[in-house]
């Protein structure tokens, strides 16, 4: 959990919270986002893209999709949990936490992505309503395209 979260919420422990709730929420995983990596993923079978490994934990916020050889990174991020300014929202219910944990990741994303430009890689974020019709897939891919050609 990050550092300010911690200090908002007093620790590792969200008060207030009933114990089947937490127990709940605990058994989120990021990993294996379904909706919208996979979309992606078999956008690349579909349009002969290869190169592409999964999930590079070695790397700053492990990015969904890496071309090693080009050096660019591929992150997918969803628009609730990354905070799109297009469709995030903050919820109604604890508001304020949710505000603070929104903004930490928002944050936590651009830092990752300066310590991987820094690293010499290029890095491009597609948002989650980005993959959403055929027509927003193929702008994705060709925005992918156009980084790996640059490179």
């Amino acid at each position: 959990m990050d550092k300010r979260l911690k200090a908002i919420l007093g620790g590792d422990v969200f008060l207030n919270t009933c114990p089947v709730r937490s127990q709940t929420m605990s058994a989120i995983k990021g990993k294996n986002n379904k909706t919208t990596e996979l979309v992606l993923r078999m956008a690349f079978v579909r349009s002969g893209l290869s190169g592409w490994k999964l999930h590079r934990n070695t790397l700053p916020g492990h990015p969904d999709f890496v071309f090693n050889r080009e050096h660019l990174a591929v992150f997918v991020d969803g628009c609730f949990w990354h905070y799109c300014v297009r469709c995030g929202h903050i919820p109604k219910t604890r508001s304020e936490y949710w505000e603070e944990k929104l903004k930490t990741t928002k944050a936590r994303d651009r830092r990752n992505t300066q310590t991987l430009r820094a690293l010499g890689y290029q890095v491009v974020r597609i948002w989650e309503h980005q993959l959403k019709s055929p027509r927003d897939i193929d702008r994705a891919i060709k925005r992918i395209r156009a980084a790996l050609d640059f490179s």
